[in-house]
């Protein structure tokens, strides 16, 4: 995982203009119930991202998932809202919350100009969470979009990650960058990951077996994002590149695991309105050594933010008196 240089942060982060923002959820309720969970929002860059959409591409690996907008990323290119992490359940309040964000800040979306597009990524955390009380509300989605901020990038048992379990230990936010350069160029590659996935017997961190947890097959949520100049049909092809990275930590992407990754670039951002017919942009040749980096710094950071998800994670009790335990992991 450490065979390239580090970004400053080692986050996503480290890609200028880049913020992320948490809103955690935890509180005990009678019945042995408890919320413990929350939202986590990725912010491109901080001007309107509705007027200056980013070139974006998602890939699907195994879709037992209930992911938001990720048809119109596909088809378009672009992606034109904060993108958005929570759990199963949550799915329709972060999207009315982040719905009114953009509108509070775009007085034309559905009135003078298109519809918008939102995309919100999910795992379940109904282990530790009581997810069936829908605790996650639109003002938690708002609460995080505003609260986003770049630098050090607070991991672990956090935001949308606060009930998510992965190879039987406790889950949750994870993130990892590394500089990919050539001759001429230095870029960034960064990803942020929510995982929630595994047994322990499957994964390449540990030894020995699972705690016999009655855990759902889990799902993990892939964001990688970069400031090299990629456009749509290349980040398609480092998305599916968060596959190799994945498969190192022992993730087979079982039958009921939704395994999902969200591509996009800072650079070569798209305007919402221009009086131009034809576009055109620069963009890293396919076949350079440059874009090799671009796929192993991929693979290398999408491993890493699984570990560092673990890692940064603390022993959390959930509902029904559960308790999932911090993994045992040190750095590497």
């Amino acid at each position: 995982m450490n065979d390239m240089e580090k970004g400053k942060y080692n986050a996503l982060t480290d890609v200028p203009g880049v913020r992320v923002g948490h809103t955690t959820l935890y509180e005990s309720l009678p019945n042995d119930d408890m919320i413990c969970t929350g939202v986590t929002a990725i912010l491109p860059h901080p001007e309107n991202l509705f007027t200056k959409k980013v070139r974006a591409a998602t890939h699907v690996i195994n879709g037992f998932g209930k992911s938001c907008g990720l048809v119109q990323v596909n088809e378009l290119g672009v992606i034109e809202s904060p993108i958005m992490l929570t759990n199963t359940f949550g799915i329709g309040a972060v999207l009315d919350g982040t719905l009114k964000y953009m509108l509070d800040h775009n007085q034309d979306i559905g009135d003078s100009t298109s519809s918008l597009n939102i995309v919100v990524g999910e795992c379940n955390d109904s282990y530790l969470n009581s997810m069936r009380i829908q605790s996650v509300k639109p003002h938690h989605a708002v609460k995080a979009i505003e609260s986003a901020k770049n630098g050090p990038l607070e991991q672990g048992a956090v935001g949308a990650g606060k009930g998510m379990v992965c190879f039987s230990y406790k889950g949750g936010i994870g993130s990892a960058s590394r500089v990919v350069s050539d001759e001429e160029h230095a870029y960034t590659v960064a990803c942020l990951i929510l995982s929630n996935f595994g047994k322990r017997e499957e994964s390449r961190f540990f030894e020995g077996n699972s705690a016999d947890l009655e855990t759902p097959d889990g799902s993990i949520m892939m964001i990688i994002a970069t400031d090299a100049p990629l456009y749509d049909r290349q980040l398609k092809r480092m998305a599916k590149r968060c596959t190799a990275g994945l498969g190192r930590t022992g993730s087979y992407m079982a039958n009921g695991s939704g395994d999902i990754a969200i591509a996009f670039s800072t650079a070569n951002p798209l305007t919402h309105e221009s009086d131009t017919t034809i576009n055109s942009l620069n963009f890293v040749r396919d076949d350079s050594v440059l874009m090799n980096q671009i796929f192993k710094a991929t693979a290398n950071v999408t491993e890493e933010a699984i570990y560092n998800s673990l890692k940064y994670s603390k022993t959390t009790r959930g509902r029904n008196n559960r308790t999932i335990l911090k993994a045992p992991l040190t750095e590497k």
